[in-house]
């Protein structure tokens, strides 16, 4: 029987989540700031909603290519944050529609982006889970 041993979160697609987070970080953080200082006045939730959206995206990706538990625990908090965002913003943009003149990240479940923001801290946070458990039966297994 071969020893197959646990895939840490960082590698292999571990590796694809955090290149789209990176990205997703980058284009919520320079939509935000494009809007911030363009447009601010027409819409301060939204655009607010998108810097925060930025910032998540940022912590996410940061402490998904760390190794360490810390690490772990760290991102499933920003992807459960990022989860419950998304969800929130989502029902609250369709409930008060008013309030969300331009979109943000999270508006509509991230319709603006493919629905991704929407689908992303799901995938990210099995991963995470799977990883996880992977680490924990090596361990028991030695």
């Amino acid at each position: 029987m071969m020893n197959q041993s646990p895939t840490a979160k960082n590698s292999g697609f571990g590796r694809l989540l955090i290149v789209i987070y990176w990205i997703f970080s980058l284009s919520a953080g320079a939509r935000a700031l494009y809007q911030i200082l363009r447009k601010f006045d027409q819409a301060p939730l939204s655009i607010s909603l998108s810097l925060v959206s930025a910032i998540i995206y940022l912590v996410a990706t940061i402490f998904l290519a760390k190794k360490d538990a810390v690490s772990w625990n760290i991102a499933v908090g920003a992807l459960s944050i990022e989860l419950l965002g998304v969800l929130g913003v989502g029902i609250f943009s369709y409930m008060r529609p008013d309030l969300f003149p331009l979109a943000s990240v999270w508006s509509h479940f991230g319709a603006g982006y493919g629905y991704v923001p929407l689908v992303l801290p799901i995938i990210g946070l099995w991963w995470l889970f799977h990883t996880r458990q992977a680490s924990t039966s090596r361990a028991v297994s030695k």
